[in-house]
């Protein structure tokens, strides 16, 4: 691997948006009733805050607002590209800065809801999103690492980006391979433009988390995977395929579409492969908390019953 440095133009550095509303919350933890009660007491409308349902066509699997739902509250950033293509942050970020502007221009609170906590952080504490991604790179460095190991790649991110070596875990491949590969396309290192953005005064934000006990929220997520299926997963799943053959790099992985595409190409028992998403779905909530717990911005809103929306939505107001 070579890591030579050249410096093309930076990329657009977007400044934290404190003054809106977030709700978030784990997969299956109810937030978009809940989201819909809340705008209507803020008078706000609702910004997707999920990296799936940017896409069109996939609805079931992402369980995006049904049209009733869409038409009691406007949402925005819902079906945004074609399964077929990328959508990265800097492009998520750039667009709900803009459909923040468009909101407040009616007069209305900005509401964003949603679980993806990498758009939330981008969000709540501004972000450096760096160059577009570079897969051929990318590959090139999936395949290096199967000869010398996860330790190589992390000592050499040592060399050109010590900060962020020691921030990130020495087995945290993906977020390693985005450090080297930002600092080959740039000639920085992507610690010396992230720093500025350490300073949090949460204070004055107003970010909540819906928070079940985990043994409710893995019930409601066994429910939902199955709901998803009775709804016709796998036919929407089939459908895209013959559409476009293959889904994006993104869409192709996101949880329940991963394992639907593996049983259709792969014959796979059908009993076997909702019990995967269901798996999949809770590890995914795990990681959803991980990451909640660690941004000191958000305020936990803890749920032990089956509450209406409009009560936990009126308990968040206060």
């Amino acid at each position: 691997m070579t890591l030579e440095s050249f410096s093309p133009p930076a990329s657009e550095t977007f400044a934290p948006v404190r003054d809106c509303w977030y709700l978030t919350g784990a997969t299956a933890s109810g937030k978009t009733g809940v989201g819909i009660e809340l705008a209507k007491l803020l008078n706000a409308e609702i910004i997707s805050l999920d990296s799936m349902s940017v896409y069109r066509e996939m609805n079931i699997g992402t369980a995006k607002p049904t049209s009733e739902q869409r038409a009691e509250v406007p949402h925005h950033l819902l079906d945004v590209v074609a399964p077929n293509e990328e959508y990265s942050l800097s492009q998520y970020v750039r667009d709900a800065h803009r459909m923040i502007g468009e909101v407040r221009s009616r007069g209305h609170e900005v509401l964003f809801v949603g679980g993806t906590p990498l758009y939330l952080k981008a969000l709540l504490r501004g972000v450096y999103p760096g160059p577009p991604a570079d897969w051929e790179f990318r590959d090139q460095i999936e395949a290096e690492v199967e000869t010398v190991g996860i330790a190589a790649l992390h000592a050499r991110l040592e060399q050109v980006d010590p900060l962020a070596a020691a921030k990130l875990h020495p087995n945290d491949k993906r977020r390693i391979i985005r450090a080297l590969e930002v600092y080959k396309q740039t000639g920085r290192p992507l610690s010396h433009e992230q720093i500025h953005f350490d300073d949090i005064p949460h204070e004055s934000c107003k970010a909540f988390v819906m928070s079940w006990p985990r043994r409710i929220l893995h019930r409601r997520i066994e429910v939902r995977v199955e709901r998803m299926f009775q709804s016709g997963l796998v036919e929407e799943v089939q459908a895209l395929l013959d559409r476009y053959g293959d889904l994006g790099r993104t869409a192709s992985q996101a949880v329940g579409y991963r394992e639907v595409i593996a049983f259709l190409r792969n014959g796979h028992d059908l009993k076997t492969t909702i019990e995967q998403v269901q798996a999949r779905t809770r590890q995914f909530a795990r990681r959803q908390e991980t990451w909640f717990r660690n941004l000191a911005e958000c305020e936990f809103v803890a749920i032990h019953d089956e509450l209406a929306p409009a009560e936990i939505a009126r308990r968040i107001v206060g």
